[in-house]
């Protein structure tokens, strides 16, 4: 719970914010998150229908209350295209940025953006000492070769790559 808590913290949702995350396993993210909302929502991701069916069970009243929207997909542009523009996006322990070059997810996270808005990508405490800094490292590689401004957080074991794409339009 507290890396989770850290990356949340990380990510800062604001009270009138549209946030996704991508892979939201138990829906523990989505709760804090969907705590910190007032006139914003969040659309919560996963491609797992087990892990759908917990972020419901653990959220249902964000959901009924209209502020988490929660979709089994994958993060494709076919899976998440047609969800709309997000403040900010963000990621705890998904391995995507990091173990593949994920040109077309990169892509898409430009188009899911609003202008000025972050992606952050977040690990924790890999089972190896020092794993979730060549996590971060690798990741935020990927990021920069994609064209995003990275900033790295390094606290404890716990690690967040805050990506901005420079010229996000609309």
């Amino acid at each position: 719970m507290d890396r989770i808590r850290w990356s949340v913290d990380r990510v800062d949702p604001g009270p009138a914010e549209r946030i996704m995350e991508i892979g939201c396993g138990g829906g523990t993210a989505a709760a804090l998150v969907c705590g910190r909302l007032r006139s914003g929502s969040m659309t919560a991701i996963d491609r797992s229908l087990t892990a759908v069916k917990k972020t419901l069970a653990r959220n249902a009243d964000c959901v009924e209350a209209g502020r988490l929207a929660v979709v089994q997909a994958p993060f494709t542009l076919d899976g998440v295209g047609e969800l709309g523009r997000f403040d900010k996006i963000f990621s705890i322990n998904v391995n995507l940025f990091w173990t593949t070059p994920a040109r077309e997810e990169l892509a898409l996270l430009r188009r899911l953006l609003v202008p000025g808005g972050t992606m952050y990508a977040c690990w924790g405490r890999g089972p190896t000492p020092g794993r979730s800094d060549e996590i971060a490292a690798r990741a935020a590689a990927r990021f920069v070769a994609a064209g995003f401004d990275t900033a790295v957080t390094s606290a404890d074991g716990l690690q967040c790559v805050a990506a901005t794409p420079p010229n996000t339009t609309r």
